[in-house]
């Protein structure tokens, strides 16, 4: 079996150079990339996307390719919404910026966070609005401390999160994650945040150990690490309903209940972070709703918009706004916001994305096809490289293993994950691999016959996955 990084040498040897003055020469001269192997990058080169309509996207080779991935998880509407277009020109043209500074105002920001509200799974009293997951997150941090500093409590600041878990990449929503890659080299996480055990049965489960016991046992574990660093110092447990980046981890029944009646016990906030979960994406409005959560605040981004402009959403309820008034007004300021907080033409964009979810019943249409969705993905259980296939609504992941039962995984350095993603994209299916688990993360609006199509390209890098090993 070669690697991944031979498999990547015989590709660069194949591509040779790329001609001067193109776009993928540009690409390699002039950006720093994202969330990227560099070296790697540096030797194959980028991939370069050129248009998309609806589930389908386009390289600037001309090749079809189907996104499993809604981009990253965000194109819930999918690609060439015209009417999004228009509402982004038309709002541009009547007012291209106003801020929310100093008790400033526009129409589509308050029109937004109206309809935010009235769509929140629990009782929500005010929004404050940003540009992506990662500052809705660091913002929650910020209005955790401010809260607390507010009403008294200044040693109450701590913050647990998962491993595994997924909440951005600014100094304190990089510090929530729960993953090494986006740790290492960069000092994080920073003082002050913690991280519990991933709730993931098949990955963490102790020998013979049952569904219920595992549940137990990690939360018991959540518990004795209230109780050691003192219920006074936490001021919020941070989840996602669904894990996404982590692997798209679904927590075991019971699980929710149980960790809300900890959090309750010791007076602990719920931060719900809905930015992949949230807009239908779970079969239900909320992915709190999938899973029996009632949030004490909420971040949303992503499905918000689509993804057709960046916007995200903190949602916080009416007691914590109270204590800010006071706070500020002693204070002189309530000194937290970001030049785009508001920005007229995202509100504009995200709260007509919005409506059109309801004009379509989008919720309901996405609900119906996760039904179709999770029982095709549940097929592949018996494949000889499938560990696990896990997933609700339109959101799903198969994860491959060397051996079932008990798991043993692949080695990392095999790359298999890695090799089954680019074996799906020769195929014309765009997915991603968080190492062995293949996520799949599709449009909402896809339709049952682009299900059958999904899947059958999906097979295809299945099986060539099966015969490299072999």
């Amino acid at each position: 079996m070669s690697s991944i990084s031979d498999k990547s040498s015989r590709q660069h040897a194949l591509h040779n150079e790329f001609p001067d003055g193109s776009l993928e020469a540009k690409d390699l001269a002039h950006l720093l990339h994202p969330t990227t192997n560099l070296k790697l990058h540096t030797q194959v080169g980028p991939k370069v996307h050129d248009r998309a309509e609806g589930i389908y996207l386009w390289d600037n080779q001309g090749k079809q390719y189907l996104e499993g991935m809604a981009g990253l998880w965000c194109t819930a509407l999918g690609y060439g919404q015209n009417e999004l277009a228009d509402v982004a020109a038309q709002a541009m043209r009547k007012l291209s910026y106003s801020q929310l500074f100093g008790g400033k105002t526009n129409e589509p920001s308050i029109l937004l966070a109206e309809k935010l509200k009235a769509m929140a799974p629990f009782d929500a009293g005010r929004v404050f609005f940003g540009l992506s997951g990662s500052d809705a997150n660091d913002t929650q941090i910020k209005l955790m401390w401010y809260y607390n500093n507010a009403i008294g409590k200044p040693a109450k600041k701590k913050i647990i999160s998962r491993h595994r878990g997924y909440h951005g990449v600014t100094i304190g929503s990089g510090s929530l994650t729960g993953l090494p890659p986006f740790h290492n080299a960069f000092d994080l996480p920073m003082a002050g945040v913690l991280h519990t055990h991933c709730p993931h049965y098949y990955s963490g489960a102790l020998a013979g150990e049952s569904e219920s016991q595992f549940v137990e046992r990690i939360v018991g574990d959540l518990e004795d690490m209230i109780v050691k660093e003192g219920a006074d110092s936490i001021a919020a447990f941070i989840a996602e309903p669904i894990l996404g980046a982590g692997g798209v981890i679904v927590p075991p029944p019971g699980y929710y209940e149980r960790v809300q009646a900890v959090l309750a016990r010791h007076d602990i906030f719920f931060i719900d972070d809905e930015v992949i979960c949230g807009f239908g994406r779970t079969g239900n409005p909320f992915g709190a709703q999938t899973m029996g959560i009632t949030p004490t605040t909420m971040s949303v981004a992503k499905a918000l918009s689509s993804a057709y402009l960046p916007i995200s959403a903190v949602l916080i309820p009416e007691f914590m706004y109270d204590a800010f008034v006071q706070v500020s007004n002693e204070l002189g300021v309530f000194g937290h916001g970001f030049t785009y907080s508001g920005h007229p033409v995202c509100a504009a964009v995200a709260l007509r994305n919005l409506e059109l979810m309801e004009e379509m019943d989008l919720f309901t249409h996405a609900k119906k096809m996760g039904e179709i969705f999770q029982q095709r993905l549940r097929s592949y259980a018996d494949h000889p490289l499938v560990g696990e296939v896990r997933g609700e609504g339109l959101i799903g992941a198969i994860e491959l293993v060397k051996e079932k039962q008990p798991r043993i995984p692949f080695d990392a350095s095999d790359g298999v994950g890695a090799h089954c993603s680019a074996a799906c994209e020769e195929a014309g299916l765009i997915v991603r691999n968080m190492g062995d688990a293949i996520a799949f993360c599709p449009p909402l609006i896809i339709t049952e016959s682009q299900i059958d199509e999904l899947f059958t390209k999906f097979s295809i890098g299945l099986d060539k996955t099966l015969e490299w090993l072999h």
